[in-house]
């Protein structure tokens, strides 16, 4: 039988997906409000932490609410339930619903955001348009006495080395013969002063985070037998670690830029906005960029990545006017609600597997309430008397 987890063991099940350190650093992830020991049995996927989406929550019994936008991005000085937000958090809280926050670190993780929407168009060969960079490694060599140097394995991969992914403790050693003469003011452990003495010793080597480098180097001094152990440490190269923001890769075939921005109207949830698009709707385009959100930052980067189209959000008459007036990439702008809520079913997907194979079960709800700002739009040309086939208005 199943068991029943908490908020923290949900919690940690979707830090593993989207590790918390991932998330850029102007971002607020994580829980916000809830009892971490509270059970959980529904969990609610929703973009935005707003009255409705948590009155929906409430509704369907959910424990948690999982939300991709923070609740309070830039901090806050009062949940006051008479604002907006603290209404929010004073509801939720009544209900005995905790809430919790992945952004910028869904945004970038395998499987996340990016992911989900590159996912809908199928794309291949791909790979993050802002890469980030792996965790910094080193590698640790040190010279020991054959018989010390489980004991001195073992001190280091307490104190974190010798971890590569799923498996820990891993090391290399060599056998060897290592010579040295002690000092006058030495006190060798093995040989005496001011003679020569050889040792077999074993070359052990294992990698570590750079940022454990000083405890580890502080657990060979505490085991290796030696007074002086002979060591070294070396800085690995840095290279991407597969994850990053936003992606950008190849559509099966090649298609016209009009085919492409009806199918993503197809492929997303429909909004009042719509999908706009910029460009010669009869040019054929093979390599899409894709960032979930407020994408206009990256336009240089998706040029600069050989782009034929970029699907966005939110993108402003300046940065989009100037970026057309450069050439491809042609533009899809879709709502930022729209072109983000294609994770949730994802995530609450595996969510669930996650749970299971913990031993847990939990039921996920994905939220379809449209908290896209904007409720209707009016006098748009959309026809073709209106626009040529560079979609320049007549």
């Amino acid at each position: 039988m199943a068991s029943t987890l908490t908020v923290a063991d949900v919690v940690g099940l979707l830090e593993q997906r989207y590790p918390p350190g991932t998330a850029e650093g102007w971002d607020a992830v994580g829980l916000v409000a809830g009892d971490p020991e509270a059970p959980v049995r529904t969990v609610v996927f929703a973009v935005d932490p707003v009255q409705d989406v948590a009155a929906e929550a409430i509704a369907a019994g959910a424990d948690l609410l999982v939300t991709h936008h923070p609740l309070y991005l830039r901090g806050t000085s009062t949940v006051s339930a008479a604002t907006p937000k603290g209404r929010v958090v004073h509801d939720l809280i009544r209900a005995g619903c905790a809430l919790y926050t992945a952004h910028t670190n869904a945004d970038s993780a395998a499987g996340g955001v990016a992911d989900a929407l590159a996912d809908l168009l199928e794309l291949t060969d791909r790979q993050p348009l802002t890469p980030h960079d792996a965790a910094a490694l080193d590698t640790l060599t040190v010279f020991v006495p054959q018989d010390h140097t489980t004991a001195v394995l073992d001190a280091l991969a307490d104190a974190g080395a010798g971890a590569i992914g799923e498996y820990d403790r891993c090391a290399f050693s060599a056998p060897g013969q290592g010579t040295f003469r002690a000092g006058d003011a030495a006190n060798p452990t093995i040989g005496e002063r001011g003679r020569v003495t050889e040792v077999v010793e074993d070359r052990l080597e294992m990698t570590l985070p750079r940022h454990r480098r000083t405890a580890v180097v502080a657990a060979l001094r505490a085991s290796h037998p030696y007074e002086e152990p002979a060591f070294s440490v070396v800085e690995h190269a840095t290279h991407p670690a597969g994850t990053g923001i936003g992606r950008i890769g190849t559509l099966p075939e090649p298609t016209t830029l009009r085919t492409l921005a009806e199918r993503v109207a197809a492929v997303l949830p429909a909004t009042a906005q719509g999908i706009r698009v910029a460009g010669d709707l009869d040019a054929h385009v093979r390599t899409v960029a894709v960032c979930g959100g407020s994408g206009d930052s990256l336009l240089g980067t998706v040029r600069a990545r050989g782009a034929d189209v970029y699907l966005t959000a939110d993108l402003r008459h300046h940065p989009a006017s100037e970026a057309l007036e450069a050439g491809p990439p042609y533009l899809i702008d879709a709502t930022h609600w729209a072109s983000e809520w294609p994770w949730l079913p994802v995530a609450a997907a595996r969510l669930e597997e996650d749970a299971r194979e913990a031993g847990g079960a939990v039921r996920t709800v994905v939220s379809t309430l449209v908290t896209d700002p904007w409720t209707l739009r009016l006098g748009a040309p959309d026809n073709d008397s209106t626009h040529d086939n560079k979609g320049v208005a007549q």
